[in-house]
């Protein structure tokens, strides 16, 4: 067990100083980072700053008692804590603020993310895991308040499961569940109704978790009065408070931002509760001033009168430790010994300030230096050109005039010079494209790469494997294939669990689960709270930890409540930290074709747009969704199944090698030949295509039906284009709304696949209504694609090309 802040600090009076001294420095080289970078921002070298002071005292109380193998999920005021656990230097702290694209200079996020928004590298180059527990660990930020929370429970509660779970690698992730998950929050953003379902969940599930409260008092400019029922958090939170003898609730702690022995004291006591006794800690840490106010987008002046910034004056947190560091004294030898002097103090400010000016100096300089490599790979060939065109010898001396230069404006003349220059065909012109089309392509990786798994575990790397059946097979219900295949996934990857609304003792509202619980225990098949933003939470901190989390959504409808960490931050953990973490968390839902308003519903759209990063995987059947199951557990890339919601009752043949066979994602399959039309489907809705298809035959029309199956990644071999060059015609069939999910397949189709050129016909859609559908058969027939509306949709594409042949219906 590890020890604790509490069990370690038994020190010397010079040890003692010297770590007090060695805070005040942190304190005021952080303090000098936030003045420097605000007026980087103002005089124009960067864009926009955010940044930590006023809060340098408490964050470097939280980093004593942060050990090796622990984690945070914060937000963008923490640069003092980053500093204090050197996951910051000075110079990657500028780089991020002039969003410098070189990960080894600016490793949070290589200049994808604005300033104060803090990560680990959790990955090696190959994207396979480091030792986590041999570092200490910042879970990517991102800028949504209290979007940091969720995930947060997740990588808490990674620490409970190690507690009780070991597999071969897990030594990797976790020491015997011993690390503590430290969150951070402001005041205002306690509001936010994924703060108050973090802490209920994880009071609920007595996780070790601290969770840090900067109360400055404002939001940015609405007062805390505003913000909740009662003012003081604390206060109203009461009733979270553990009782003894209990397994419930979290302890609260309330200490001042500018009290330093309280301080330490205060984040002591809060380890030792969370790593000891696995308790979750809610630190409400008040009194915090903001000298410079929200951002560099406006003064804090415009809001504050004059008694409240005169009191952020006095009670400036750096002010405070400076004048307790002044009047501690202790007698040795009956002699009254103090910390330090004043002239010491004012040494050591001195020396910040210099260490500061010399890191934002040197950050600079390596960001000018991409710049000025480019321009010396360009501007001479553009110089060449000039000579012989004079339009171009004024794009250049409009370029020569501009101050603060930036990628963009050397780009923007490249392709101004080689528009005028369309015509011509010199070596000259063709050495500035071959030049530009190779620099672009660096470029273009520097800030597009990463949205998906580019390691050698990326889904479409892993081997198909085809489901085997022999005469021995069983026809089964199809809630049964998935269930036997979960037990194999379970028996197989001991690093594997999943949790839910239902999941756990029912073996989920469909079975799909039943009798896991009971064979393989309460840790590995949960059940949760009603609380879909933190069971994605939940998950994504799992499998940051190194776990392979199977999230439950109980109905696809219900994703709405969770699409926010869906879009902010599940899809973009690969990309915001430029291959530095990743989060393989499996979202298992099921959906479409149920007779509900609320149950039935479609919302591909919103996925498909918001969430790209995360693989959408659309099986047909059972048997399809344990294939993706088995995929994407040897995958490293986040996605969401949808399981056919009105599947499981049906019959369907389970494989003889259930648990192994894959289902590639990115591959379409045609169920049904023909010449005619190519009819484009996923789902749910397949069944019904395939009915339409087989009447539409006795109609006269040859209809080819292919199941699209994954709908991100889309026909990556492109066989819908290869169908449609022996068809020629096009109809999408989807339930999602009127330019939804159709218009998704449309765009892929006909953009991406270049395939317009083979249609005859002009393509047609055909989706649900755009309003809910409505409840019961009849609302279902009415408000969804039917087997009737399918037939005379694709006849009457006939109808046109040929109406003697196929008269109107009606």
């Amino acid at each position: 067990m590890q020890n604790t802040y509490i069990e370690t600090q038994q020190i010397s009076f010079e040890d003692f100083k010297n770590n007090i001294l060695e805070d005040y420095k942190l304190g005021r080289i952080s303090r000098e980072m936030s003045l420097l970078g605000r007026r980087e921002v103002l005089t124009g070298k960067a864009k926009f700053g955010i940044f930590g002071d006023g809060k340098e005292l408490p964050q470097l109380a939280m980093a004593k008692v942060f050990k090796n193998g622990d984690f945070r999920s914060g937000y963008y005021r923490d640069q003092t804590f980053a500093l204090a656990i050197n996951s910051v230097s000075v110079e990657s702290f500028f780089a991020q603020l002039y969003a410098d694209t070189n990960f080894e200079r600016e490793p949070a996020s290589a200049g994808r993310q604005m300033n104060g928004h803090y990560a680990t590298r959790s990955l090696n180059e190959d994207g396979s895991w480091k030792n986590l527990t041999e570092m200490k660990n910042i879970s990517a930020d991102i800028s949504p308040t209290a979007g940091q929370m969720p995930r947060l429970l997740g990588l808490a509660l990674a620490s409970k499961i190690y507690n009780n779970i070991k597999f071969e690698g897990s030594d990797k992730f976790s020491k015997n569940g011993q690390e503590v998950a430290f969150g951070t929050i402001g005041d205002a953003s306690t509001a936010e109704g994924h703060f108050f379902e973090t802490l209920n969940a994880a009071c609920a599930l007595q996780v070790p978790m601290v969770i840090s409260i900067w109360d400055d008092g404002y939001g940015i400019s609405v007062p805390t009065e505003y913000q909740r029922a009662k003012a003081d958090i604390s206060e109203m939170l009461a009733g979270f408070q553990r009782k003894e003898g209990e397994k419930q609730g979290c302890e609260i702690i309330q200490v001042k931002a500018w009290d330093y022995p309280a301080l330490l004291d205060a984040y002591a006591k809060a380890e030792h509760f969370a790593r000891t006794e696995s308790v979750p800690v809610l630190v409400h840490v008040i009194e915090v001033t903001q000298p410079q106010g929200h951002s560099t987008s406006g003064s804090h002046e415009r809001y504050k009168n004059e008694t409240r910034l005169k009191w952020e004056t006095d009670y400036d947190c750096l002010l405070k430790f400076k004048e307790w560091i002044l009047n501690y004294s202790i007698e040795i030898e009956n002699e009254d010994v103090l910390l330090v002097t004043s002239e010491e103090l004012d040494l050591i400010d001195k020396e910040c300030k210099k260490i500061v000016k010399d890191g934002q100096k040197k950050a600079w300089e390596n960001y000018q230096k991409t710049l000025s490599d480019i321009e010396n790979k360009i501007i001479p060939l553009i110089k060449n050109l000039s000579l012989e065109n004079s339009e171009i010898a004024i794009l250049l001396q409009n370029y020569d005039k501009k101050i603060g230069k930036a990628k963009k404006d050397i780009f923007h003349l490249v392709r101004q010079v080689l528009l005028v220059t369309r015509n011509s065909n010199s070596e000259i012109r063709n050495n500035l494209l071959a030049k530009y089309s190779e620099i672009r392509e660096i470029e273009q990786d520097n800030y597009s790469s990463h949205l998906y798994s580019q390691s050698k575990w990326k889904a479409a790397n892993v081997k198909e494997i085809s489901p085997i059946y022999s005469d021995s097979s069983e026809t089964v219900d199809g809630r049964v294939v998935v269930r036997n295949n979960f037990d194999k996934i379970f028996e197989k990857y001991p690093e594997t669990i999943v949790f839910g609304e239902d999941a756990g003792n029912i073996g989920d509202v469909n079975q799909g689960l039943e009798g896991l619980q009971e064979k393989y225990g309460e840790i590995r098949i949960a059940d949760t709270g009603i609380r879909e933003a933190t069971i994605l939470g939940q998950g994504i901190g799992l499998a940051m930890r190194g776990l392979r989390p199977i999230a439950e959504i109980q109905y696809l409808d219900y994703v709405l409540y969770c699409l926010q960490g869906m879009s902010d931050d599940l899809a973009t953990v690969q990309y915001r930290t430029r291959g530095g973490q990743k989060a393989p968390v499996i979202i298992r839902t099921r959906g479409h074709r149920l007779e509900g308003i609320w149950h039935s519903g479609s919302p591909m759209a919103g996925i498909l747009n918001l969430c790209k990063g995360i693989l959408v995987l659309t099986p047909r059947n059972l048997t399809k969704a344990a294939g993706f199951y088995n995929t994407m557990l040897q995958s490293d890339e986040p996605c969401i199944i949808i399981e056919p919601l009105n599947g499981y009752r049906l019959k369907e043949k389970q494989p003889d090698n259930i648990g192994e066979f894959t289902l590639p994602v990115g591959k379409v399959e045609i169920t049904k030949e023909g010449k005619d039309v190519t009819l484009v489907t996923y789902g749910s809705t397949w069944r019904l295509v395939m009915e339409a298809a087989e009447q539409l035959e006795k109609l006269g029309i040859s209809a080819e039906v292919i199941d699209a199956q994954s709908l991100i990644p889309f026909d990556l071999s492109q066989d819908i284009k290869k169908s449609l060059q022996k068809t020629n015609r096009l109809v999408i069939i989807d339930e999602d709304v009127e330019g939804g999910a159709s218009a998704f397949i449309l765009q892929q189709i006909l953009e991406v696949q270049k395939a317009f050129k083979y249609l005859d016909s002009e393509p047609v859609t055909l989706t649900a209504k755009n309003h809910r559908p409505a409840y019961g058969t009849d609302g279902d027939y009415f408000s969804k694609p039917s087997v009737d509306d399918m037939i005379e949709t694709v006849y009457n594409v006939f109808n046109e090309v040929n109406p003697e042949k196929f008269p109107k219906i009606y």
